[in-house]
């Protein structure tokens, strides 16, 4: 018997063409992977219009094997679906075979971060520029003291441009941020942070006095925003420019990926999750588990490092 299959694809993409309007590029991609089903199909005697769900199923499946990303999957079977919800209209088949078929699960994407070595580079080069005494040091000394404290608490950047003046007067090696939903959480800073926060905020209150009409800001990173403190965007486009200063690639710096380097070298230094998740605001633990490829690398050294088994294979090889 004649295989009809490539006959109703044609006819198929008439259809997607004249009643759905489909632009070029996508009747190109339908009829691409809808030959790649049906040469898939044929190898294994089956035609494209009688295929079953375990079919279809079993082409998805070589898709992975094969190496296919989620997206790629995805994007055949919704062809498939189209194709086949086309076939039940028209009355060519009883079914729709592809309805059972669940959608391949996207990976979540690791997010960017920073390595120990490169975060070290950058505060280097803001900590060597912040100790130039020439004109404009005030907002070295700022640029200092926005990354110190972002490395030292992962707050979010929305959290750090707009913490209050009041912050400078508090002793301890605490702060309190004000996060999401107005929900505080205390977070301790390392002794660079409280060491460039002094630094910032001396120069600032000298400054502030030489101007003595000038109303003091509530704001810790004040400026001349509508919001009365530093814009992130501002804060985020110095940073790219630091980071080029610095001999680093910009397009891989932020404020979020400082955040993310923070919380990856916390947890591959031994952290615990839930500490991790406190100290990020995050108020789900599953938000922070993103970061538990960082553990499961650390807990893999850990095991090659202790486990009896692992330090009798060293011995052999």
């Amino acid at each position: 018997m004649v295989d009809l299959g490539r006959v109703h694809v044609e006819s198929f993409l008439e259809m997607m063409s004249a009643e759905r309007g489909a632009a070029a590029n996508t009747l190109q991609s339908y009829e691409s992977d809808l030959d790649d089903v049906r040469t898939f199909l044929k190898e294994r005697s089956i035609r494209l219009t009688e295929a079953a769900s375990a079919d279809l199923a079993a082409y998805l499946s070589s898709l992975a094997r094969k190496g296919f990303k989620p997206s790629s999957q995805a994007r055949r079977l919704a062809a498939m679906r189209q194709f086949y919800k086309f076939l039940y209209a028209e009355g060519l088949r009883t079914d729709d075979p592809t309805g059972i078929l669940d959608a391949p699960k996207k990976g979540r994407p690791l997010p960017k971060t920073m390595g120990v070595e490169e975060v070290g580079r950058l505060l280097s080069q803001a900590e060597a520029e912040a100790e130039d005494a020439s004109p404009g040091q005030l907002q070295r000394l700022r640029m200092l003291a926005l990354l110190e404290l972002l490395y030292a608490t992962g707050m979010r950047v929305s959290e750090l441009v707009s913490l209050p003046a009041r912050v400078l007067d508090q002793e301890g090696r605490f702060l309190m941020i004000r996060g999401k939903g107005n929900k505080e959480r205390l977070v301790p800073l390392s002794h660079s942070a409280i060491s460039a926060l002094k630094s910032y905020g001396r120069l600032l209150a000298a400054e502030n006095a030489a101007v003595k009409e000038q109303q003091e800001s509530p704001w810790l990173f004040p400026s001349a925003s509508k919001e009365g403190y530093l814009p992130r965007q501002v804060f985020a486009r110095d940073l790219k420019n630091l980071a080029i200063r610095a001999g680093l690639t910009p397009s891989l710096i932020s404020p979020h990926v400082m955040r993310h380097a923070f919380a990856s070298h916390l947890l591959a230094n031994g952290a615990d999750l839930r500490v991790v998740q406190e100290l990020l605001g995050h108020s789900d633990i599953s938000t922070t588990q993103i970061y538990t490829h960082v553990l499961e690398e650390r807990l893999q050294q850990l095991v090659q490092t202790h486990h009896p088994l692992a330090k009798q294979a060293k011995k052999h090889e």
